[in-house]
């Protein structure tokens, strides 16, 4: 039997929530409503919610405070995330983009563009909740932790070490690390980068300031003080290399 999706609409302007709500549920999803993001929070911790779609602007909690506690809880820190909003201006969208978030829809909107990129997100997470099931199944596949140096990731539980002490990143730092590792002292163009953290085709000015904010913040985890690379080695225009990290 065919699960029916469950989405989270969360927007303070109720004309704005029964539109979408009757174009998501004409749609055949099922769709939870909230006014702000402590309504979301409240949603979220008591059924399952497939996606996410909130204004960012909102009383008493805002888009961006929910979108930071929504990544900071695992067990909600793979529902792909999108904004909805009238701030449409590049800062927005582009920090918008480097917070991690799936997608970035402006005000007006068309529905046809609203369930496209609905649509999008819940495959491409489909898709990577049957890979994750995949490597899982696989007899001597690639499961159990990968280990290069002092480094040590766990591709099914989403953990990473570094010598004996954990680091707790997003998941698109993960996603963006294990690759890395993958392809270890390989130097990993940014557009081949770009297309497992963000799902995009995009050009090298574009996938450099996307992927910039990630890389920054994963040296830092990983315990590098700032102005250093670490392992994680910028090749200019090309992309990224990570060498074997060492005491």
């Amino acid at each position: 039997m065919k699960t029916i999706a469950s989405i989270l609409v969360v927007d303070d302007e109720p004309e704005v929530l029964d539109c979408i709500e009757v174009t998501l549920d004409g749609a055949g999803y099922q769709v939870l409503i909230a006014r702000d993001g402590v309504q979301a929070l409240g949603i979220l911790e008591s059924q399952p919610v497939d996606l996410i779609l909130t204004d960012i602007s909102m009383p008493r909690m805002n888009g961006y405070q929910l979108h930071e506690h929504v990544t900071k809880n695992p067990k909600w820190v793979t529902i792909p995330f999108l904004f909805l909003t009238a701030r449409a201006q590049d800062s927005d969208i582009r920090y918008g983009k480097e917070l991690g978030v799936d997608d970035y829809l402006t005000k007006p909107f068309t529905l046809v563009d609203l369930l496209a990129a609905v649509r999008g997100r819940l495959r491409r997470a489909q898709q990577l909740a049957g890979s994750v099931a995949q490597r899982k199944a696989r007899p001597g596949g690639e499961t159990g932790a990968l280990v290069l140096g002092n480094l040590r990731i766990d591709p099914d539980q989403h953990r990473v070490w570094m010598g004996e002490q954990t680091v707790k990143v997003s998941v698109r730092e993960f996603q963006l690390l294990e690759y890395l590792v993958r392809r270890a002292e390989e130097v990993v163009p940014l557009q081949d980068l770009i297309k497992v953290t963000h799902n995009l085709e995009s050009n090298h000015t574009e996938a450099s300031a996307l992927l910039r904010p990630l890389i920054r913040s994963l040296r830092r985890k990983l315990g590098y003080p700032a102005g250093e690379m670490g392992c994680i080695v910028s090749v200019r225009g090309v992309g990224y290399q990570l060498i074997p990290p060492s005491d």
